[in-house]
């Protein structure tokens, strides 16, 4: 995690485009700018986006995307950006094997792009940074859902706008329902999705902006609000964790001591599950659990604690109460979830080196900044390729992560360790700290062909040129 010694540090080095504005640098040295009381709201809950139209095969929705206001801390009105005024935006609700269609209408003064992370999905409905809707315009993309049930999310990814949009408020969550479900796991009000994200809020309840502002983002939110509360019952509930910060990376365990069940990883269910007592999720990483109730005592309180954050309002950022007497649920964890597919040998391997220009104050791929003009990799379609991606951001010891657009990916090893099994399949955005090399194997095997994104989810960076592009091939 970028800390308050980096912060500055990159501000001192990186010229006009790092540099961080006179308001953060009093903040860093008075402290948080908003304390809130915490636990007196009850957690919000994305409302699940009904289709505006439903064909055979097809569900259409419609979002707006335009300014807004939330109530990030209780009693006060921040503005934001929206999807429908809703902040973070709605859930979609698709189901494994049939098509949405989502029409995204942009009233912003600005450009907008939305990309489906973790998607399967045709180039011109992936959301690239130059393919955006225009103030007043419209687009449709077009979602398969041809791919594992899982925990997606949808952002902007308009190029030299989306760090800033998406912390404004640009995001939401895209749920993939099995199609023919072989689990009995917690579903419908015991299935909660749980957004993650940090911000800087001034004293008259604005949120602050600054590109690399992580350090002054001292209050955490949950599903957009400061410190809530969930009222559960004893009983087995799904968290769906999803981490749609910018730049802090959330490192959780429960309070009481209890285990997560860990069911399923960013791009769907894990092959089996695994118990742990704590999940550190990067930016745009996401960890689909199972926690068990009926041993807490009735009336008893339980916190969702982030183990990194600074402050009581970074830490304990998430409230259970727990009432009632023990319940029989009816739900179950198989002891087997959804195998991953058998891997095949690669026939490339490409080296991805993530670096820091500190005199151009420009984060760099293969010591390249993005041009959209330029193809990086040319992939055959059905191939698999070895990927080493080393972090060579080492004297500012900057973090970094890789998404890859289009597919899901199996994490092989970290400095010759190998992966845990929680995040080895399916991935598709890997952690890679400052001075480490993790391999991972990628098999293009999407229908879908044209060019795609890769970048480092830490939007700051690369809203600031940390992005590269494939182009696959027939």
């Amino acid at each position: 995690m970028i800390n308050r010694r980096n912060a500055l540090t990159l501000g001192a080095v990186g010229g006009v485009g790092l540099a961080l504005p006179t308001e953060s640098l009093m903040d860093f040295a008075f402290g948080p700018s908003w304390t809130v009381e915490p636990f007196t709201r009850a957690l919000p809950i994305p409302q699940v986006l009904r289709p505006s139209a439903t064909r055979i095969d097809t569900d259409v929705y419609r979002l707006t995307v335009g300014e807004g206001t939330a109530e990030i801390v209780p009693g006060v009105r921040t503005n934001v950006l929206t999807y429908n005024g809703q902040f973070p935006g709605p859930t979609i609700l698709a189901r494994q094997g049939r098509t949405a269609k989502v029409v995204v209408t942009n009233t912003l003064a600005s450009a907008t792009a939305v990309h489906l992370h973790g998607g399967n999905v045709p180039a011109d409905s992936d959301g690239h940074p130059m393919h955006v809707i225009e103030p007043g315009r419209s687009r449709t993309y077009t979602y398969p859902n041809i791919q594992r049930a899982g925990t997606l999310w949808y952002h902007d990814h308009a190029h030299h706008l989306e760090a800033e949009q998406v912390y404004r408020g640009l995001s939401g969550l895209y749920l993939i329902e099995d199609a023919r479900p072989t689990h009995r796991l917690p579903s419908g009000a015991h299935d909660i999705p749980l957004l993650l994200r940090d911000a800087d809020i001034s004293r008259d309840g604005e949120l602050q902006w600054a590109v690399f502002g992580q350090a002054n983002r001292s209050l955490v939110l949950v599903n957009g609000a400061a410190q809530p509360r969930l009222a559960v019952r004893r009983r087995r509930y799904r968290l769906r964790l999803v981490n749609g910060a910018n730049e802090r990376t959330f490192r959780l365990k429960l309070s009481n001591g209890a285990e997560f069940v860990q069911v399923g990883s960013d791009g769907g269910l894990l092959p089996r599950p695994v118990r742990r007592s704590e999940i550190t999720l990067w930016p745009a990483e996401r960890a689909d659990v199972v926690v068990e109730f009926s041993g807490a005592a009735d009336g008893s309180q339980i916190f969702l604690e982030n183990i990194d954050g600074e402050s009581d309002a970074s830490r304990r950022i998430l409230r259970f109460d727990v009432a009632g007497g023990p319940e029989s649920d009816g739900s179950s964890v198989p002891a087997t979830l959804a195998p991953a597919p058998i891997p095949k040998p690669p026939t490339v391997t490409r080296k991805v080196e993530l670096s820091f220009d500190a005199l151009a104050g420009t984060f760099l791929i293969n010591g390249k900044a993005y041009d959209p003009e330029r193809v990086d990799f040319t992939v055959k379609r059905g191939t698999t390729e070895l990927w080493e991606i080393t972090n060579l951001d080492t004297q500012f010891e900057i973090p970094h992560s890789l998404h890859l657009h289009l597919i899901q990916f199996r994490v092989l090893d970290r400095d010759g360790i190998p992966a845990a099994e929680w995040e080895a399949y399916p991935k598709d955005t890997v952690a890679v700290p400052p001075g480490t090399t993790v391999r991972i194997l990628a098999t293009f095997d999407s229908p879908y062909t044209g060019i795609y994104p890769f970048h480092c989810h830490f939007i700051d960076h690369s809203s600031t040129a940390m992005m590269a592009q494939i182009k696959i091939e027939p």
